[in-house]
């Protein structure tokens, strides 16, 4: 088994990267899909590739507008970068072409994500105790519009 593995991990050419890190994110299975066909497509030298989202679906068996909301995802995230790109079409019109992808290396999405976790344990205590607050009084006339002070400020 072990000469096994040598021989079929010698190639680099049927193999791609995958970090570790990237378990630890909390990506969903379709996030993690989406985002190993991306580190499949790229080049190794600029971390580049430029798949449209209908192959990256193709390939993933997904919708375009749900490739296009994990693309999302990834840029808030700080996993990829995303640059549009135009072409000449045989008529002379410029069209848009497909997006170029950049992935950026895990260490900032790691950081991003440990962040966020730190805010959301310090934000959750305060969440809790203004969810236990009431509104002072509802505005029972219907005309007028709420405000954002939930009766405080109802004569205004």
């Amino acid at each position: 088994m072990n000469n096994f593995l040598r021989a079929s991990c010698g190639g680099a050419k049927n193999f791609f990267p995958l970090p570790n890190a990237i378990f630890s994110l909390g990506l969903s299975t379709g996030e993690l899909a989406v985002y190993a066909y991306l580190m499949y497509c790229e080049d190794r030298k600029s971390h580049q590739c430029w798949p449209s989202y209908k192959t990256i679906g193709r390939a993933v068996g997904m919708s375009e507008n749900t490739i296009r909301k994990y693309v999302r995802e990834f840029e808030y995230k700080t996993l990829i970068l995303t640059e549009p790109t135009k072409y000449e079409s045989a008529d002379g019109r410029v069209r848009n072409g497909n997006l170029i992808f950049t992935i950026l290396p895990i260490q900032g999405a790691v950081k991003y994500h440990n962040e966020q976790a730190s805010r959301e344990a310090f934000v959750a205590p305060v969440r809790a105790v203004l969810g236990e607050l009431r509104p002072l009084s509802r505005n029972k006339d219907k005309s007028r519009s709420r405000t954002p002070f939930w009766g405080i400020c109802s004569d205004l």
